[in-house]
């Protein structure tokens, strides 16, 4: 049986979570393994950040173990010995859902890397199994290749996703569009999904939904927004609000949308770096939002601004968002909530 036959659901990212898990990096998967020192410094910030507001399960490799300890020797932060090659936890750790009598299961989907660009994926394809394991939580395994950061729930029936990622050829060739909604509606407990088409210029995820848009409650969306016709995400950007502002939800709702500013253009090595304030995540009270300095410090403050506006009963907890963006990710990326058992 699927989990929704059996009333399970992904929750919205915003409800009470009992812990959130992520991974610690790993120097020889990384794109620039001369960074791993300053990487670690910057996951070592979100971890702490986030155990401020809520427990923290972190991955760690054995060797890793002693070099983890001392970046995160803080209250509220437990180190897990599970074997990993990427440190994005959002990709390729579970899905948790909950069921009707508030007992949590969780979906293990296959992961192949972004497409296959990283090999090998094989460690990080057993996460999610040992993850749900170790929580001693029902598994339901997907037979489908999905990210965490290509997909966002309201928690009422909607999906948020985007064309480029999910009908991409290097995931799911073989799955017409109609049959991964169909999956998704069977595992994550769905009714409509809300297709934006592209992800943002130089994501190499293939345009995970997370740098775009997320729900910020049922019927309500918060999108990054460009307005300069010379940028290359002013195009992506534009169209993305044009589909959401058509839209309506599971609910038949039309979307209040809320548009937060692009940071300033920002490249490394003659490549665009995918800066993103909409890759901030909920914790439980608060919001924890990279922010980026320099030529950004305008935008941060409107980005905070703005969050706080929209979340007033969650502080709004920035941390340095270049600190690991070289690597392809940022905040949203390295997390994955667990939700409160009822």
């Amino acid at each position: 049986m699927f989990p929704r036959d059996l009333q399970y659901k992904m929750p919205a990212e915003w409800a009470r979570h009992e812990r959130t898990f992520m991974s610690w990096p790993v120097r020889d998967s990384m794109v620039y393994p001369d960074d791993h020192e300053s990487v670690c410094g910057g996951y070592a910030q979100v971890v702490l950040a986030i155990a401020e507001f809520e427990p923290v399960s972190v991955l760690v490799n054995e060797a890793d173990l002693a070099l983890a300890k001392r970046h995160l020797d803080a209250p509220n932060i437990e180190l897990v010995p599970i074997a990993h090659s990427d440190a994005w936890l959002r990709d390729n750790g579970p899905t948790f859902l909950v069921g009707p009598g508030g007992e949590l299961a969780g979906v293990n989907w296959r992961f192949n890397a972004w497409g296959g660009k990283y090999a090998p994926w094989d460690l990080d394809d057993a996460v999610a199994p040992q993850i749900l394991e170790r929580l001693g939580v029902r598994r339901f395994d997907a037979p489908v290749v999905m990210e965490g950061g290509s997909i966002h729930v309201d928690g009422e029936g909607t999906l948020l996703t985007t064309e480029e990622c999910l009908l991409n050829v290097n995931r799911n060739p073989e799955l017409s569009r109609e049959r991964i909604a169909e999956l998704l509606a069977q595992y994550v407990g769905i009714d409509k999904i809300v297709w934006l088409n592209r992800g943002l210029a130089g994501d190499e995820t293939d345009g995970h939904v997370d740098n775009i848009a997320c729900f910020a409650a049922p019927g309500k969306v918060i999108i990054q927004t460009c307005y300069d016709p010379s940028d290359e995400n002013y195009e992506i950007t534009q169209e993305n609000l044009r589909i959401l502002r058509e839209a309506t939800d599971a609910k038949g709702r039309k979307f209040e949308i809320v548009e937060l500013p692009q940071p300033p253009l920002a490249s490394f090595e003659e490549s665009r770096l995918t800066l993103s304030y909409l890759n901030f995540y909920f914790v439980n009270g608060g919001v924890i939002l990279p922010v980026f300095g320099g030529a950004a410090e305008e935008t941060d403050r409107e980005a905070a601004r703005i969050l706080a506006e929209t979340f007033p009963d969650r502080r709004i907890r920035t941390v340095d968002g270049m600190a690991i963006i070289k690597e392809g990710g940022n905040v949203h990326c390295t997390t994955q909530q667990m939700p409160a058992r009822g």
